[in-house]
Order: C-alpha cells, then sequence, then structure tokens
C-alpha cells in the first residue's frame, strides 16, 4: 500500500509531463496552489481523496489508468535503479539554487523510501519545509547549515544527519561552492 502512496506524486508528474502541461495549469484546474501540486509531485505531503480525484481529472485521465500506470515492488530483496532512470524534481518557484534528483523510490519490506541527490548553490533561498518522512541526509561534496525547528547544525563533507522531517527545516548553503549531498526519506 506504501508504494501507491510515495508514488501518487511521481505518477502526477509523469503524466503531466508527458500531456506537456505546466504545474500552473493542473493546479488551476483542480482549483489547488501550485506549491500544493509541487509538493504532492515531490513526495513531501499526500493530497487528500478529494483533492487527488480533482488532479485526476485534471490530469484529463481516468482514474484506472491513473492507477495501473503506478510503480509497485517486484518481490525482490533489492531494487536497482539505473543512473538513465533519474529524473529532476520541479519545485517550487520560490525556491531558488536548489537542484534534486530522484534515484528511486520504492517500497521494501514495510519501509517506503526515496533516495535523492540535492545539490545546494551558494546564495539559495526557500523557505522551511515539512516532509512526512525521517530524513537521513549524507554530504558528498562543501558544506551546508541546515536549520531544524530552532537549532542549526553545520553539515561538511562526509558527515551525515538524520531529523524527523515534520520538523520544519531547510538547508542554507553560506559557502562560494555548491553542496551536493545524498538524501533518503524514510516513510513509516
Amino acid at each position: 500500500m506504501k508504494d501507491y502512496i510515495i508514488g501518487i506524486g511521481k505518477r502526477i508528474k509523469e503524466i503531466r509531463k508527458d500531456n506537456k502541461k505546466t504545474i500552473s495549469e493542473i493546479a488551476s484546474r483542480a482549483d489547488v496552489s501550485n506549491g500544493l501540486i509541487s509538493r504532492i509531485e515531490n513526495g513531501r505531503t499526500i493530497p487528500s481523496l478529494p483533492v487527488l480525484f480533482n488532479i485526476i481529472k485534471a490530469l484529463e485521465v481516468e482514474v484506472t489508468d491513473f492507477f495501473l500506470g503506478m510503480p509497485n515492488s517486484n518481490g525482490s530483496s533489492y531494487i536497482l535503479t539505473k543512473s538513465s532512470e533519474f529524473s529532476v524534481i520541479e519545485k517550487e518557484d520560490e525556491a531558488e539554487g536548489f537542484l534534486y534528483k530522484f534515484i528511486f523510490n520504492k517500497q521494501l519490506s514495510s519501509i517506503g523510501f526515496e533516495a535523492v541527490l540535492l545539490e545546494v548553490s551558494p546564495n539559495s533561498k526557500r523557505d522551511k519545509v515539512i516532509t512526512e518522512a525521517f530524513e537521513f541526509k549524507y554530504m558528498l561534496s562543501g558544506s551546508c547549515n541546515y536549520i531544524i525547528g530552532d537549532d542549526e547544525v553545520t553539515v561538511n563533507e562526509g558527515d551525515a544527519l538524520f531529523f524527523d522531517g515534520r520538523i520544519p527545516h531547510v538547508p542554507v548553503n553560506k559557502s562560494d561552492q555548491k553542496a551536493k549531498m545524498l538524501v533518503m526519506y524514510f516513510y513509516l
């Protein structure tokens, strides 16, 4: 079941892109905000059932076709995602200097998870966000200050950070070079 929850945003984005529609077009047709569509597509929130059906209608696809295309686990004890399958995640307009790339989002056993490569440019700007997941960050290069609630933590190359994504948070790059990190979202 968690495969469906995690894959909803990815499926919405896939259909929207295939039909060459913008986030604004779908949001307008579904009578929701652009930010909500973006948060759903990027796995940071799950839509209510009425909102989901409005989005599916806005995508101009049958409900059964929407769910038939959902990703699911193949029953294996491993998951392999080829680098050619990575996709860039579109963020809200207010997020400047952030590049997210999906590595994978699957269900394995009882834990749903996503892996993302995140690049944070110097002087990037974004408000704090909330995710419905526990987050693990591993700094591949550079450094960032992570603001988590009222705390600020410096994360340098080789450091790891784990926290509850339901606490408002944002990475801030105060250096003069890009910071690159592996981000894992765990949905329990």
